[in-house]
């Protein structure tokens, strides 16, 4: 399996504010991001993959309403949100 305990731990402890911290939206972006990015090489080697596919787009959007949410909160952690993990926008 891709997305071990160990492995979200590391992405929790990274970008929230301690291990424990699974809710706050900078580890929740995080983690869509590691989701997106190995649903993304999937994709390449099975393009027919349909069910695959809506669950990219799926996340896609999830991501994008935590990071609107975060813009009208604040928005230095969405900036800096955006800029750590390489977001185009």
């Amino acid at each position: 399996m891709y997305l071990t305990p160990e492995v979200k731990q590391n992405i929790f402890k990274e970008y929230g504010q301690s291990v424990a911290d699974t809710g706050s939206p900078e580890s929740q972006v995080a983690l869509f991001t590691y989701r997106i990015k190995h649903l993304t090489e999937h994709l390449k080697s099975n393009k027919k993959d349909l069910v695959t596919k809506r669950s990219l787009i799926s996340l896609v959007g999830k991501r994008r309403k935590l990071l609107d949410f975060l813009k009208k909160q604040d928005i230095e952690r969405y900036r800096s949100i955006v800029k750590t993990l390489g977001l185009r926008k």
